[in-house]
């Protein structure tokens, strides 16, 4: 899953992007408001965590306007403002949850496996998509009730492609999710771990769509 923070404290940026990626999130980070607006832009994102004292530009308006736009990405604003009075304005602007620092990073993690489990629609802790269950909070994985040892890589792809089940997902959108800015791009990276993916859950597994992507989910076969 790719992740936008937004957050202007280098030393806590550093600290969140680092725990966003020990648990398997692609973490794209900007230090001001109008970057945030811009990086939002593009509809890349799996959801966006957002401070709200920001140079530039306030949180609160890069909320608003992607709002106003129709955007409904996922956000989780983590600030200082903890009165409530600053609570109610930020889920107001339409904020999916806030969380005041300091905080827990085992929390935070939790916070943000629940807002995009609830984004794809999903209702419990776990996601499956026939026979195969994926628990985001451990990362096991099971087929038919065995338990499956993926890279993480193979991981983020299949998570990826659970989350939007019985819906196509093209080559460039499963790269957007395993990959953050920066990060070099391995030649066929998308198809190698298709193979294996298939390779530990059966061939029949993940659908090739020819000419548009992939796809998991017995009724979109």
């Amino acid at each position: 899953m790719r992740v936008l923070l937004v957050e202007d404290d280098t030393l806590l940026g550093d600290g969140i992007r680092a725990g966003l990626k020990l648990a398997d999130y692609a973490v794209d980070w900007v230090r001001d408001g109008e970057a945030a607006r811009l990086a939002l832009l593009e509809p890349v994102y799996d959801a966006c965590v957002l401070d709200l004292g920001l140079p530039r530009r306030g949180g609160l308006s890069v909320l608003e306007e992607l709002r106003a736009r129709g955007g409904r990405l996922p956000v989780l604003i983590l600030t200082a403002r903890d009165t409530q009075a600053d609570i109610v304005a930020g889920l107001d602007a339409g904020a999916d949850d806030y969380l005041t620092k300091p905080f827990d990073l085992s929390e935070l993690q939790a916070r943000m496996r629940a807002l995009i489990r609830r984004a794809a629609g999903a209702a419990s802790a776990t996601l499956a998509c026939d026979d195969v269950v994926i628990d985001p909070a451990t990362k096991r994985v099971t087929a038919a009730g065995r338990e499956i040892t993926l890279s993480a890589r193979e991981y983020a792809l299949l998570h990826d492609l659970i989350l939007h089940k019985q819906r196509i997902r093209t080559r460039v959108q499963l790269e957007e999710s395993l990959y953050a800015w920066g990060e070099e791009k391995e030649s066929n990276t998308v198809e190698v771990y298709i193979h294996h993916l298939r390779k530990k859950l059966g061939a029949d597994f993940i659908a090739t769509v020819r000419g548009l992507g992939y796809r998991v989910g017995k009724s979109a076969e």
